[in-house]
């Protein structure tokens, strides 16, 4: 493997070490604290800790920038990849220096949004986070799958990115509304992301046995994958 190859790795690596277990735990306090708010308004007296709450928003956040960060990581792979093979910089160094920037921005309006109190710029930084995520992820260099959107990594990805920007935007609205609905809303949207970070285990382990080794490239590419068959291949099965 070389250099390239072992970079590529860094997105999964991720996912597995970091991401995917911070899953686990933010789903488990947010069962932990539902079971023990429902015990509370039925009368009784729960065994649950009152600190679950706070471990879920606490860690949910974690998960939150966690996913959006994996997401800046694999697209930046796959763009500065493309970027150092078209060597990008003597052909449009405007367009280089453009996602740089996106990259700047997305992560400073992320790091806004967490200091940010008002609903207002809650708003305007997640907005501008969830914009700067989708324009990184429309440049070139990156593997889309668009003719299969429904089953593709990107698309997921960032869906599942998305989803978490929203629920950190509306921390504060959930525990300042009396009716609840954007605990509801909260509920629904996290049960959504929760099936596409399953789904995210399926596209990413796919993905990673598609994707050829740098030396493997030149040879993979020229395969035809719409029949599934390679130059070798098909010319032994003509013998």
């Amino acid at each position: 493997m070389e250099i390239a190859d072992f970079l590529g790795l860094v997105h999964p690596a991720i996912a597995v070490i970091f991401v995917f277990p911070l899953i686990g735990i933010v789903s488990n306090f947010a069962w932990q604290t539902r079971q023990r708010r429902l015990q509370t308004l039925a009368g009784g007296k729960s065994k649950i800790p009152p600190v679950v709450g706070t471990e879920h928003r606490r860690i949910g956040e974690w998960l939150s920038s966690a996913v959006v960060g994996i997401s800046l990581v694999g697209l930046g792979y796959a763009i500065g990849k493309n970027i150092i093979k078209n060597q990008l910089w003597n052909k449009n160094l405007t367009q280089v220096i453009f996602i740089l920037l996106m990259f700047v921005l997305t992560i400073a309006s992320l790091v806004f949004l967490y200091q940010a109190k008002q609903k207002l710029w809650r708003g305007v930084f997640a907005t501008l986070t969830g914009v700067g995520l989708v324009v990184i992820g429309c440049q070139d260099g990156v593997f889309r799958r668009t003719n299969e959107w429904y089953w593709s990594h990107y698309y997921i990805g960032i869906s599942a990115s998305l989803l978490m920007i929203f629920s950190l935007a509306i921390v504060q609205d959930i525990y300042q509304d009396k009716t609840h609905r954007w605990r509801i809303i909260h509920t629904i949207l996290n049960t959504i992301a929760l099936l596409l970070f399953i789904g995210q285990g399926f596209t990413g382990t796919r993905d990673l046995l598609e994707i050829p080794l740098s030396w493997q490239e030149p040879y993979v590419y020229q395969c035809n994958f719409v029949q599934k068959t390679c130059q070798n291949s098909a010319s032994q099965e003509q013998k």
